[in-house]
């Protein structure tokens, strides 16, 4: 499947008549309104795609993963019981996507059927190779840790999000979401010791 195999079930930039907030686009979405599914994907897609990105490097399963989300999403749209929270239950489809996608990985790479991904694949637009070099290294790195505590780590220190968010999306409690951070990010600099791509940006986070 590829990129372009998104398109025809979730169009986006088109004129359409929905509007309203989460809640009512929820609704539409069960009452089968027209162009209410097109509408998810062009409010949340982006996002959702940096998510994923963010846990998972530049990758070129993104895509596809992308289309996994919105269509679990819309397959059991009727189990969000607040519809103000779709935002939150979205990255939450993702996250359980991702991990998904990261376990088969790992059981795939132990058997010798899967080579390692490199964030080149896709590319990185924009920036230096000092950059470009930093950021394969600690996704190569972020391969080596367990699958939940990868995703805590990306979405917290790369993507941002607060404690108690990370937790909800990730179906666990405020103390084992720190609990999992913790290990992962002495698991992580562990390793990036030994990588001297990283060197000069765990210097300045040793200063922050």
């Amino acid at each position: 499947m590829t990129q372009s195999a998104v398109i025809p079930l979730f169009p986006s930039r088109v004129r359409r008549a929905f509007s309203g907030d989460d809640a009512a686009l929820v609704q539409a979405i069960r009452s089968n309104e027209t162009a209410a599914a097109a509408e998810l994907f062009d409010r949340y897609g982006g996002y959702i795609q940096r998510v994923l990105t963010n846990i998972l490097g530049f990758d070129a399963e993104v895509p596809d993963l992308l289309q996994e989300v919105f269509t679990r999403a819309l397959g059991s749209i009727h189990s969000l019981n607040d519809g103000a929270r779709l935002k939150a239950w979205l990255v939450s489809i993702a996250v359980f996507t991702a991990r998904g996608c990261i376990r088969s990985r790992t059981r795939r790479r132990w058997l010798g059927l899967l080579p390692p991904q490199r964030m080149d694949e896709m590319g990185a637009p924009g920036v230096s190779d000092e950059i470009r070099e930093a950021l394969r290294c600690t996704y190569d790195l972020l391969t080596r840790l367990p699958a939940d505590e990868r995703i805590a780590f990306t979405l917290r220190h790369v993507n941002g999000m607060e404690l108690a968010a990370l937790a909800e999306v990730s179906g666990v409690s405020l103390a084992t979401i720190k609990r999992r951070l913790t290990r992962a990010r002495t698991r992580f600099l562990a390793l990036a010791r030994h990588q001297p791509a990283l060197h000069v940006w765990l210097e300045e986070a040793r200063h922050d």
